[in-house]
């Protein structure tokens, strides 16, 4: 009976002390307002720990499902990263299907959400975008909450580019 008594309270133990972690990496974060803006992104959720690191996020929980929303929700606030320690990748971190035929030119997009709180990410931001084919016009400047890309280009050229830059946003 002890021994039973023993056994429990382990598997109990076990069961408490089980955590989840997943590991965003190139991710960008030049400054210490990025990695506020990381850790802010998962505010919301409890018992969470996020601890950025140079382009390297780690998220631990006590729950693989919270972790995944986490790492959606740094996305959400314009990070990007690759995830591993999840080998169900989640939809938005997910590279898009390739068409059968071959995608429309843009000639202009206005994109939004990219996470640009110093001048260091406009600069990796631009270098980013200045990088596909096609793009002849852009501006993009620390703070701002939009910028649009003229050009003929790929939509799915330039968010390559950003989720290679480590960034995450909505192209319009």
């Amino acid at each position: 009976m002890k021994l039973l008594t023993l056994l429990s309270l382990l598997a109990v133990a076990a069961t408490v002390r089980a955590e989840t972690t997943l590991t965003m990496t190139g991710v960008h974060n030049c400054c210490k307002g990025c990695a506020n803006g990381i850790i802010k992104a998962a505010a919301d959720f409890k018992d969470v720990t996020v601890t950025p690191e140079g382009k390297k996020v780690t998220i631990t929980t006590k729950k693989k499902s919270d972790a995944k929303k986490v790492a959606e929700a740094i996305i959400g606030a314009g990070y990007f990263g690759t995830i591993e320690g999840d080998e169900s990748e989640s939809k938005s971190t997910s590279k898009p299907a390739t068409a059968a035929k071959p995608e429309a030119k843009l000639t202009k997009a206005t994109v939004s959400g990219v996470h640009l709180c110093c001048q260091k990410c406009a600069t990796a931001a631009t270098d980013a975008v200045k990088s596909v084919a096609g793009v002849t016009k852009y501006e993009i400047v620390s703070k701002a909450e939009s910028f649009t890309v003229e050009g003929e280009f790929a939509k799915a050229d330039l968010v390559a580019a950003l989720n290679s830059a480590g960034f995450a946003g909505d192209i319009k």
